[in-house]
């Protein structure tokens, strides 16, 4: 029988587990409070925990009945035996499908093959803008187990000399819009490259790579020819300004690769997305993340041969683009277009890539609408990487627990004025405390392994930072200043040493220094970068001093710059000083002209600005300087 007053049916007994079951509830109901309490990232950053571990497994692991180690070319045949009609890469309107790629590339592989003195392992230089070829021939040569070098197609004269001979090309390919760079130095070229132009009609001594295509077949070129047995043997050379110096080929070997590939997955893109391309090829982000990752998805990409702000919303309402990637210019860039009807009238769900500033980061999901910007971090040449999973707007990612079972980091002190890592007494490193910028370092072992640098070694080393916080260990110097927060959510400071970032490149101020210093009436030009309100990264300056009994020609500086600098490494300002600071090691002292900037009030010499309509430098004046700081000059 029921008690009375229990509400229950006579001849019903309340279960003894009802109780037992409520406090389990009410218990988990508590713990779920708490955990969004003290931990509210827990089940997101478990989830890119996972998401890391199949990425490994992918990446790591031999696939196919063989056993055999896959590649991200491995991955692209795949794709075209599964999806071959499948749009791949969508160009100025015309499509070429995976199967169209597979058998381009196949001709591309089948001259080479027959007409040139390549052999497995061999490095080929390809010097090409945004277009379906540049693909073709890196897949091409893929297919014939050869090495390519990704030249940046901005460098001219001295700079592109010393990275081809970094590399150590045997063949050299160009694009159509490049014979007249290649012309330029043709006699300075190390005997026995053989170059080829992706055109019908060449100058002599260049060989038409087109018009051996046209007669090429297009059948499959054996496996044997491609096939590793180590995923760290090198795949590609990818040109980075790195901290110092002239371009640097840092080697990308075929486990990089596969592990970049995955990067769009992991953001949460699917073979149904169509991915906008603008950034340039020669770049790891739109090679390896955006040209491996569709291939990774079995996903369309639309490539543009160069970033349009004014046409950016056109193209992705016309190809129906539902993910694109970026840096954090090209968002400034969409955010300063007037502002039109519609623009939140798209498709576009996921923007991904790095360097977005907050405030533009803000303006830009106002203005476009609810876009999930998924911003990452990582060097070409690195062995670290972060990825922002959770959105939180302007940190580069996360550093929790999790992130430390696959990458062991640290912030460490830095000196800025003796511009090196803080040792003690010991001389060991020490981590700086959460808040404060540190230098971002990463350990060197043989999960995470540093390649260096193709025929440079001594770069390579400068890289690395030994006997940090024990006799023995090595760490890769980013070269990065970072912030963590109470959250463990990090954040880009700023870069240090002779690397600058201005209109999302990286600008190496030696360079750039040993450009101008070639001027007959130059005796020295310390280069570095100064803040502009309202820009991202900074604008380049130059200080410089005279020979003796020598004036100074502003139109000659204008054109040495102008003719040998690609845009975004040209100095925006120039000062003349009587004499430059030197440290001890005899560097050239930076903090203090980057801490005085370019603002006549403060600095008593003569200051000039770059006017591109006059074709010279012009002295800069109180009312420019207010102009540009007011935005009403343009940089």
């Amino acid at each position: 029988m029921a008690e009375p007053g229990s509400g229950l049916p006579s001849g019903l007994a309340v279960p003894t587990f009802l109780p037992w079951l409520t406090g389990l509830g009410a218990g988990m109901v508590f713990l779920s409070f708490l955990q969004k309490l003290l931990y509210p990232y827990f089940w997101s950053d478990l989830w890119y925990l996972l998401k890391m571990f199949r990425c490994g497994l992918w990446t790591t692991g031999k696939h196919g009945q063989k056993g055999e180690l896959v590649t991200v070319l491995d991955k692209f045949l795949i794709q075209a035996k599964k999806r071959p009609q499948k749009p791949f890469i969508i160009y100025e309107g015309d499509i070429y499908t995976y199967e169209d790629v597979d058998r381009r590339s196949n001709k591309v592989a089948h001259v080479l093959l027959n007409h040139s003195p390549l052999k497995r392992g061999d490095t080929v230089a390809l010097l090409m803008s945004n277009e379906p070829d540049f693909v073709h021939v890196w897949f091409g040569l893929a297919k014939l187990g050869c090495v390519v070098a990704f030249l940046n197609s901005n460098v001219r004269s001295v700079s592109l000399l010393h990275c081809i001979r970094s590399c150590e090309p045997r063949v050299l390919v160009v694009g159509a819009g490049f014979l007249e760079t290649i012309e330029d130095i043709l006699p300075r070229l190390p005997e026995g490259i053989s170059i080829w132009a992706m055109k019908d009609s060449v100058p002599q001594g260049i060989i038409s790579l087109k018009e051996k295509l046209s007669t090429a077949s297009d059948c499959h070129v054996p496996r044997s020819h491609h096939a590793i047995s180590n995923t760290k043997t090198p795949y590609l050379y990818i040109f980075t300004s790195g901290t110092t110096g002239l371009p640097k080929a840092a080697m990308i070997c075929h486990l990089a690769a596969m592990k970049s590939s995955t990067g769009l997955w992991a953001f949460g893109c699917t073979p149904d997305d169509i991915i906008y391309i603008t950034l340039p090829l020669y770049h790891s982000a739109a090679s390896l993340v955006g040209i491996g990752g569709c291939i990774e998805l079995g996903a369309t990409c639309v490539l543009r041969k160069k970033f349009s702000a004014s046409q950016f919303w056109n193209d992705c309402r016309k190809y129906n683009v539902t993910v694109f990637q970026y840096i954090g210019e090209l968002c400034r860039y969409l955010c300063k277009q007037p502002k039109r009807e519609g623009e939140k009238d798209h498709r576009v769900r996921l923007a991904i890539g790095n360097g977005a500033r907050s405030d533009v980061w803000r303006e830009f999901l106002d203005r476009f609408g609810n876009i999930k910007m998924c911003e990452f971090y990582g060097a070409t040449e690195g062995n670290i990487n972060f990825m922002n999973h959770t959105g939180k707007i302007g940190s580069v990612g996360r550093a929790t627990f999790f992130h430390k079972l696959f990458f062991t980091f640290h912030l460490i002190k830095y000196d800025f004025q003796k511009d090196e890592p803080i040792r003690d007494e010991q001389g060991w490193c020490s981590d700086v405390k959460k808040g404060e910028p540190g230098l971002l370092i990463s350990q060197v072992n043989e999960k995470n392994p540093f390649f260096g640098y193709a025929g440079n070694k001594k770069q390579t080393e400068k890289k690395l930072l030994c006997d940090v916080f024990k006799k023995g260990d090595v760490y890769f110097n980013t070269g990065d200043l970072m912030v963590q927060d109470q959250e463990d959510f990090l954040y880009f400071w700023d870069r240090i040493g002779d690397t600058f970032r201005w209109k999302g490149e990286n600008v190496a101020t030696t360079e750039v220094g040993a450009i101008i210093g070639m001027l007959d009436f130059i005796q020295e030009a310390n280069v570095y970068g100064v803040v502009v309100p309202g820009y991202e990264g900074k604008a380049g300056m130059a200080s410089i001093t005279l020979k003796p009994n020598m004036s100074l020609d502003l139109e000659k500086v204008y054109e040495q710059v102008v003719k040998l600098l690609p845009a975004y490494a040209r100095p925006q300002f120039l000062r003349m000083q009587e004499k430059m600071e030197a440290t001890g090691t005899f560097k050239l002292q930076k903090f203090q002209l980057v801490e005085e900037g370019f603002s006549p009030l403060k600095i008593s010499d003569p200051l000039y600005f770059m006017d591109n309509l006059k074709k010279s430098y012009i002295p800069l004046t109180k009312e420019i300087y207010d102009q540009i700081i007011l935005g009403k000059i343009k940089l």
